[in-house]
């Protein structure tokens, strides 16, 4: 009678720390992920999917050697950028697509993988920046949808403060600063 407590007791005590562990995760996702961990679950509609999703996502991008960049790399990128934003105001679609064409060269340049799909870049890019990839598919559906002439003006405006928003982060504070990216389009 004593051994089916025990094993009672401890059967109990193994399913309360699987089930911590397990929580403890998941509170660590949602923290590191923070707004993706949301999109996540909505998209895929089920937490263990979801969670399952996020932690390939990290497994895959401790494949990638991610590194900073250069200040010179930095300035020239910053440089090219408030060159697409100055033509934006003659020429909109075409800085739309320089601005989507430079956050992938700034990815490529970090280290991440840009021969795959969007949303498998976006994917990868989510891990590290969790915070502004939404922006980036938010920028990116509007690029799509200009190509097919389904956008004005004010989308496209709406399009470069979003590709902004992922390409000051790749760069750096330092240069978000440096550049005064966020007070021009």
């Amino acid at each position: 009678m004593v051994w089916i407590v025990v094993a009672i007791v401890v059967l109990l005590a193994a399913g309360a720390l699987l089930y911590a562990a397990r929580e403890r995760r998941s509170r660590q996702l949602r923290e590191g992920f923070g707004p993706e961990y949301q999109r996540t679950m909505a998209e895929r509609g089920d937490r263990r999917e979801a969670e399952s999703e996020l932690r390939r996502r990290e497994k895959r991008r401790e494949q990638f050697e991610i590194r900073e960049l250069e200040p010179e790399v930095r300035e020239h990128y910053a440089d090219q950028w408030r060159g697409a934003q100055r033509r934006f105001v003659d020429q909109p679609v075409a800085a739309v697509g320089e601005a989507d064409s430079l956050v992938t060269q700034v990815m490529r340049e970090r280290g991440y993988p840009v021969a795959d799909d969007f949303e498998r870049r976006a994917a990868d890019v989510s891990v590290d920046h969790p915070d502004v990839v939404q922006h980036y598919r938010v920028a990116r559906d509007i690029s799509v949808r200009t190509t097919r002439g389904e956008t004005g003006t004010e989308d496209l405006r709406q399009a470069m403060v979003h590709f902004r928003a992922l390409f000051a982060e790749l760069l750096g504070d330092d240069v978000r600063e440096g550049a005064e990216m966020h007070h021009h389009v």
